[in-house]
């Protein structure tokens, strides 16, 4: 059973477009690229060539005698007679190009052509994609494939009109009626124990129940950690595993910042800094770096040593609890004291996956501390995440204080219900994935 997924559209929009480039699909593994690409060609082509540099390496030797599309089609058809190169007909698929970054020359010499479409991907580009980038400069479109944000998974779920009254509630800021409060609440509540990976999504939708989906998370985490162990070596394999295991318990604390000195006895920042960076680049992870001082601009203003590292999707970090708080949360529901890790975590994913960049504010030798901050066009707006609707004192001092100049106004995610009180909005978590369209559309100065 094929998901709906918004890349869908977008590969649409490429292919109606006449002057389209080849497309590189990035994303970490297992988030459907594959699969997405395959219902495209499904529907669009009648010739559909696929090539996995993963599990067929001999294909690397199609190259040899350049890079010329005539070159590269006779090379594939010397290998494999079967497959019919039909112009205006054919996709070709180089899949897991990660391990075989050359084939990137080719795209210029496939845009100049014209016969072929052809797409790429792979998991793990970041790490090597500059080689990818400086073959094929000028001739290629990027796209970058997330696993399933909650608005895909309410279409899992059958619910592809939900996003509109969500969006109308907000916009007018209407409290929901209990009913869809619950409804929606436990949706997301499944949501947050589930995660987005199609896998385990898919097997939710079909059984309609949570069966095989610890297995299958804890699988990835897995496969997670071979991918490490696989295209990293010696010292560096280590510390990168060091680093990947100490991200959950360092989420748990109250103090969420990640320390190096936690990873490893004696570990030190220049040791490590390679290892996290590593991660963030193969798309496992997400840092959301703290701010100097919260102010405009963003990106400027950011210390990038002091950092938060969250799971670039949340069903990794479930996957990888302990086997008594496992049993809390799907025996209960009870998060724990990893409650606020989860919830952060997601909402740091649903920004992540809006194209926020992710920043936080810890006032040195203070209390003050907010857990994300994004903009409008002229402000800057806090957002605290909440279990419960109870006081947020940072945010109140945010927007009182005269000496935070760029904010007016703050965003808190919720259990709770929609409201607004001393220039605070009040979401649902649910929210969440909607909060940048909110703010692009809303006619409210105070967070535009």
């Amino acid at each position: 059973m094929y998901l709906k997924r918004k890349i869908d559209d977008y590969l649409e929009q490429w292919k109606n477009n006449s002057d389209r480039k080849p497309l590189i699909i990035k994303g970490s593994r297992q988030v459907g690229k594959t699969e997405s690409v395959r219902n495209f060609a499904a529907k669009h082509y009648s010739s559909f060539i696929e090539i996995n540099f993963v599990e067929e390496p001999y294909y690397a030797s199609i190259v040899e005698r350049g890079y010329k599309t005539d070159n590269i089609i006779k090379a594939i058809s010397f290998i494999d007679p079967d497959k019919r190169f039909i112009a205006g007909e054919t996709l070709i698929f180089f899949d897991e190009i990660q391990n075989f970054p050359d084939i990137a020359t080719s795209l210029k010499f496939f845009k100049q052509d014209g016969r072929f479409d052809v797409i790429c991907s792979g998991s793990l580009l970041g790490i090597n994609y500059h080689t990818i980038e400086s073959n094929s400069v000028g001739y290629k479109t990027d796209y970058e494939m997330n696993s399933f944000d909650f608005e895909e998974f309410l279409w899992a779920n059958g619910r592809e009109g939900d996003r509109e009254n969500i969006l109308f509630h907000m916009h007018n800021l209407n409290p929901f009626s209990q009913l869809e409060l619950d409804i929606y609440n436990d949706l997301f509540m499944s949501f947050s124990i589930l995660g987005g990976m199609p896998e385990v999504v898919r097997n939710y939708v079909e059984k309609k129940t949570f069966e095989g989906s610890l297995a299958t998370q804890k699988q990835i985490l897995l496969d997670y950690k071979e991918d490490i162990k696989k295209y990293t070596k010696g010292i560096e394999q280590t510390r990168i595993l060091n680093v990947f295991n100490s991200i959950t318990p360092q989420l748990a604390k109250e103090n969420k910042k990640f320390q190096i000195s936690k990873v490893a006895k004696g570990a030190k920042s220049n040791d490590y800094w390679g290892c996290v960076t590593w991660l963030e680049q193969s798309g496992i992870v997400k840092l959301c770096h703290n701010l100097n001082f919260p102010e405009l601009p963003l990106k400027g203003n950011a210390d990038e040593d002091t950092f938060k590292i969250y799971f670039s999707d949340v069903g990794i970090l479930i996957a990888s609890l302990d086997d008594e708080a496992q049993d809390d949360l799907r025996t209960n529901k009870n998060m724990g004291i990893y409650k606020g890790a989860i919830y952060e975590n997601i909402v740091a994913d649903a920004f992540a996956k809006e194209g926020y960049d992710l920043f936080y504010y810890k006032k040195p030798d203070s209390t003050l501390e907010e857990d994300f901050f994004i903009r409008g066009k002229s402000h800057l707006i806090p957002v605290e995440v909440k279990a419960t609707n109870r006081k947020s004192k940072s945010l109140i001092t945010l927007i009182k204080s005269e000496r935070y100049k760029d904010i007016e106004a703050g965003i808190k995610l919720t259990t709770g219900n929609i409201g607004v009180e001393n220039n605070i909005y009040t979401f649902p978590l649910f929210c969440a994935f909607l909060l940048k369209e909110f703010i692009q559309d809303t006619n409210r100065s105070d967070l535009y």
